[in-house]
């Protein structure tokens, strides 16, 4: 019997995020800016959701790839996808990089163990077919109709006096790697065993995603075991596992918190033992910046168990190819036949995103892994054979002040950011309906100040949209506020503090420039002049991570799956993490720790609720809005194309929907 999709497809090769979200490395955990790349990561959050999958190197792949006008002759059910990126990657390995297409082609060539579906709340089969927590020694925590007992796993972990719970995960035995090799536990085992070791990965965001498995390697040397299977199990008190389930079956110990599965599931990329192992050392590390010998045929020629494959012949610097693997994938189609309907994937680079809609618009390419200004939307409204996605996001758009600023970092001006006061009312004068309006001609909506969004039913608490209501009333509150503080002004009519202009940055890109421009006005109401500045290429190492800074956008996304991590990353961490503005404080950390460490579901859904009310009290990221996701296709070759909450149409959807025009 063929092992099919559930109903809606909802099935990997996808990766990342976001999304994600997922995790992100301590290195790309902060979603600067909202992605405008490929949205597998929302609906299904996959492999490094956050960013975080491949590797660059200097070296080119072997391939020359194929003239970026052959589509408009091709007959063929491959699909050309448009990218705009200043580079395609030349080597591939499955963990590091930020880039769109890196992290796209990882998550299709590799998988994770489960996707997770935003709007079910459910982790999908991947590789890992099925799993559940059990008790101390193994038996499972199932009601009678088979599903995961939350009660039972709260009422008997919280009578425990272990720090770890349980988790029985049962892999698909019908799984391969591209080489023909089976998937099994112990590349599962191998991957993770890996994730804790970073004299051996090199990759401290590997940690992060492991950080709440039970489970310590370094330098090779198992310190603690967390993970058992057939042939590693507990030689005191052995998980039940039988010989039939020896290569299917693997038994994790995680941290007392019931998101702890989540990074594990969506976030780390499952690993060929057989390819990495004998290769990687403390000297060749999993991630090494220069790779040689067989180490570097492996990055060129990557083995995974996703539904494709790189051909690493026909791909070069402007064509990226990618290969469906069909019959061989576990994972088929309701009717049995192959999952996903494109033969061949063929990603084109564009350096612009100009001329990439030109290229669309003239036939090049079937589609563009990109979600597109709603300022082109007028472009297509005439075009035959155009198709507009215009879906909602799933992530707000924040400003972002520095309330902490710190050493050397020190500024008069910044030292005003620190005053509550001083944010609540720039944040009241802050006019998202006319953000939505104007910036985004109205492809988008307006945002909670709790930064969760309505579409989070479960979590979602109106009584943090505390910075809605009479545009003209919040800018009086504000008004009221600062002239409790400053209130000189000079003849501009802007507020002085210490006889000097009360003046702040606004560190943005050149796509947000419009955006500057709208809150100038509109904080020039209560007498605060904002300004830009060019944030450069590296913003997070340049200035954000170093807190050198005034106020940044920055983009958030939280849901059921992620709040245990983001919570912490956006709101507790310090270093080189999402909370640029090194925000400390003591009440809402200890609310995001009850709300991790509760057991009881319930409990922590309401504790989700009173944070996004803390959070929106603390003005210290302020919604701007949350935007669609805009993306455009062509119609004259394929028809099929859909997209869901956050997603452009090249999703995991529309590669199964995709049917060839007649």
């Amino acid at each position: 019997m063929t092992d099919q999709a559930p109903q809606g497809g909802k099935m990997p090769p996808c990766g990342c995020a976001y999304a994600a979200a997922a995790f992100l490395s301590p290195q790309a955990d902060g979603q600067k800016k909202e992605s405008t790349s490929m949205k597998f990561f929302n609906r299904k959050t996959t492999a490094l959701a956050l960013g975080t999958l491949l590797l660059f190197s200097a070296t080119g792949l072997a391939g020359c790839g194929t003239s970026i006008a052959e589509r408009r002759t091709d007959n063929s059910s491959t699909l050309y996808v448009g990218e705009v990126s200043s580079a395609f990657p030349t080597s591939f390995m499955p963990w590091l990089s930020r880039d769109s297409v890196a992290t796209t082609v990882a998550s299709m060539i590799y998988s994770t163990l489960f996707t997770f579906d935003e709007e079910t709340g459910e982790y999908l089969p991947s590789i890992g077919k099925d799993w559940c927590y059990t008790d101390l020694e193994g038996n499972e925590l199932r009601t009678a109709e088979g599903e995961i007992d939350y009660k039972a796993v709260e009422q008997y972990y919280s009578q425990t006096s272990e720090d770890y719970m349980v988790v029985k995960v049962t892999l698909f035995d019908n799984a391969t790697w591209s080489d023909g090799e089976p998937v099994t536990v112990e590349d599962v085992y191998y991957t993770f065993d890996i994730g804790t070791d970073n004299a051996l990965s090199n990759h401290a965001g590997a940690l992060a995603w492991t950080a709440d498995l039970k489970h310590k390697s370094e330098k090779g040397e198992l310190k603690t075991q967390g993970m058992f299977t057939y042939e590693r199990n507990d030689y005191w008190s052995p998980y039940p596992i039988s010989e039939e389930e020896k290569d299917t079956v693997i038994y994790l110990r995680v941290s007392k918190v019931l998101g702890a599965v989540a990074t594990l599931f969506t976030s780390v990329l499952i690993l060929p033992e057989h390819i990495w192992q004998p290769l990687v050392s403390e000297t060749q590390q999993l991630n090494t910046p220069d790779p040689k010998g067989e180490m570097l045929v492996q990055y060129e020629n990557p083995v995974g168990c996703g539904a494709w494959t790189l051909d690493a012949s026909q791909s070069g610097r402007q064509m990226i190819v990618l290969r469906n693997r069909g019959e061989e994938y576990h994972l088929k189609a309701e009717d049995g036949t192959a999952l996903y309907k494109a033969d061949t994937i063929k990603f084109v680079l564009y350096m612009d995103e100009n001329t990439a809609i030109y290229a669309l618009l003239k036939g090049y390419v079937d589609m563009l892994d990109k979600s597109m200004s709603s300022n082109y939307q007028r472009l297509f409204e005439k075009e035959e054979n155009i198709q507009v996605l215009n879906v909602e996001g799933t992530s707000t758009q924040t400003l972002v002040m520095n309330v902490n600023p710190q050493g050397n970092y020190k500024t008069a001006m910044r030292e005003i950011l620190t005053d509550k006061n001083v944010r609540q009312a720039i944040a009241l004068a802050i006019n998202q309906e006319e953000l939505v309006s104007k910036v985004l001609n109205g492809a988008g909506s307006t945002a909670s100040a709790g930064l969760m969004l309505e579409s989070q039913t479960e979590l979602y608490n109106p009584d943090a949209d505390i910075l809605s209501g009479d545009y003209e009333d919040r800018v009086r509150q504000a008004n009221e506020i600062l002239d409790a503080i400053y209130p000189d002004k000079d003849s501009a009519g802007y507020r002085l503090a210490n006889g000097k202009r009360i003046s702040f940055e606004i560190l943005a890109n050149a796509g947000e420039l419009e955006l500057v421009s709208f809150l100038q006005v509109q904080l020039q109401k209560i007498g605060i002049e904002v300004s830009y500045k060019a944030e450069g290429s590296m913003p997070e190492d340049t200035y954000l991570f170093e807190g050198d800074f005034d106020m940044t956008f920055q983009a958030t996304i939280f849901n059921v799956s992620n709040v245990d991590i983001m919570y912490k990353s956006h709101f507790i961490t310090l270093k080189d993490s999402s909370n640029y503005g090194k925000l400390v404080d003591a009440d809402l950390d200890a609310m995001i720790e009850e709300m991790r460490t509760t057991l009881n579901q319930d409990k922590k859904y309401d504790l989700v609720k009173d944070i996004q009310t803390a959070i929106a009290q603390l003005y210290y990221k302020v919604p701007v809005y949350s935007s669609n996701v805009i993306s455009v296709a062509r119609t004259d070759r394929f028809s099929g194309y859909v997209a869901g909450p956050g997603e452009t149409c090249f999703n995991l959807d529309t590669l199964e929907n995709l049917k060839k025009a007649v």
